[in-house]
């Protein structure tokens, strides 16, 4: 019963579908979660410029490939939680591969590389300054972005910072489509508002999934156990409507793709300063310290993207390297061990702020990225990192963020 069920589903669907004659099995991320009404509602913007999104689809029916990125927190990463419906889910998913599947899909003849750059725990801070090496460097014709959750949107540092990861992207050397996707926990947290202003102000592509449960929860089409088991993260319910947000998006481009012109260049003027120009990561790969002092190398950190740094077990002698920048960022992890202390940073000399490696209470160890100095102008700074006084923890020490 449950088979057919399924079959009678994926019939109703066939009008969706971008191949419609292929084999009910072939396309199993397209869902039926999402009444016309709860899509209207991650929709509601009139201002978006589509035709980036449809010059990519064009350029990949000319039989030329595409590579299409995502950057983000645990969410684009993967990570989904246990709602209380997710048994009755066909299938556990992540939103990320849902998006991944409707290119590869719909563009069968063509090679469609797929580079997900989701990190849990970061946010859209530390975002622009590894977008470089982990995006950028693999030439992507697409990039999603998703910071809603773990920016928050009462503090405007993350307005600059989102606005600069935004610009960085439609900056880059093959200047690519930008979808900008705002997510959010069941309690309604996002940081959406500031967010949707930048992409509005850039006439970007945008969706929002917060605005879709929001509208179910209220009127009980999915109430938040099922939508989320932590409040945080998407159930397999959650990404699975997410992922149909994106596939009815991405259609409703591809009908519309020979009507919408060619993208115009990038000339916006930045919403905000602007203030992240040439980011850049320094780590245990492309750093050289001038002195290490009782800090070792290799980080012994939990997350597996960022060991090739530096930690500090015991000891207060301090880790010296020159950098140059305007604005100067500290990478580490904080742990809930109870080992870890506070480290003061020092700028030429002079103390900028102090970091404190403990968590306590954590939900667990987490990677870190905090500003420290911000100056006028770019030039050769020397950095010092060093125990604070009355401070006996240890440092897990990932990285320095750079920029102009």
């Amino acid at each position: 019963m449950r088979s057919i069920m399924l079959l009678a589903l994926l019939a109703a669907l066939s009008v969706c579908m971008p191949n419609a004659a292929r084999a009910e099995g072939d396309l199993p991320t397209l869902t039926n979660y999402l009444s016309d009404e709860l899509y209207q509602k991650a929709v509601p913007w009139e201002n978006c410029d589509d035709s980036a999104l449809a010059a990519v689809m064009k350029k990949a029916e000319r039989g030329e490939d595409i590579t299409v990125a995502l950057i983000g927190g645990s969410i684009t990463e993967g990570t989904i939680s246990n709602g209380s419906k997710d048994g009755e889910v066909p299938f556990k998913l992540a939103y990320a591969e849902i998006f991944r599947r409707w290119w590869a899909e719909r563009f069968p003849n063509v090679k469609v590389s797929f580079v997900n750059a989701g990190i849990g725990g970061t946010d859209s801070y530390l975002g622009v300054h590894r977008l470089r090496m982990d995006v950028l460097s693999k030439k992507p014709d697409v990039v999603l972005v998703e910071y809603a959750v773990n920016d928050d949107g009462s503090k405007p540092m993350y307005k600059v910072s989102y606005d600069s990861l935004v610009r960085r992207i439609l900056e880059s050397e093959t200047k690519p489509a930008v979808l900008l996707l705002f997510m959010g926990q069941t309690n309604g947290a996002t940081a959406e508002g500031i967010q949707a202003q930048i992409g509005s102000a850039y006439r970007l592509p945008m969706v929002s999934y917060i605005d879709v449960i929001k509208a179910a929860m209220k009127d009980g089409t999915y109430p938040a156990q099922v939508l989320s088991g932590d409040t945080v993260h998407p159930s397999a319910l959650g990404h699975a409507l997410t992922g149909e947000i994106l596939w009815r998006y991405l259609n409703g481009v591809y009908a519309r793709r020979d009507s919408l012109g060619e993208p115009a260049p990038f000339a916006a003027k930045a919403f905000t300063q602007d203030k992240y120009q040439n980011p850049k990561l320094f780590s245990g790969g492309n750093l050289i310290p001038d002195d290490k002092g009782s800090f070792t190398t290799g980080t012994g950190s939990t997350c597996w993207h960022y060991q090739r740094g530096w930690v500090n077990q015991q000891g207060a002698g301090s880790f010296t390297a020159t950098l140059t920048f305007r604005n100067l960022g500290i990478l580490y992890q904080r742990t809930v061990d109870g080992k870890s202390g506070k480290y003061d940073i020092l700028v030429d000399g002079k103390r900028a702020g102090t970091i404190d490696g403990h968590f306590p209470n954590g939900w667990g160890n987490a990677i870190t990225a905090t500003e420290i100095f911000s100056g006028e102008e770019s030039a050769p700074h020397t950095v010092t990192v060093t125990q604070a006084d009355g401070s006996d923890g240890k440092l897990i020490l990932l990285g320095f963020l750079t920029s102009d």
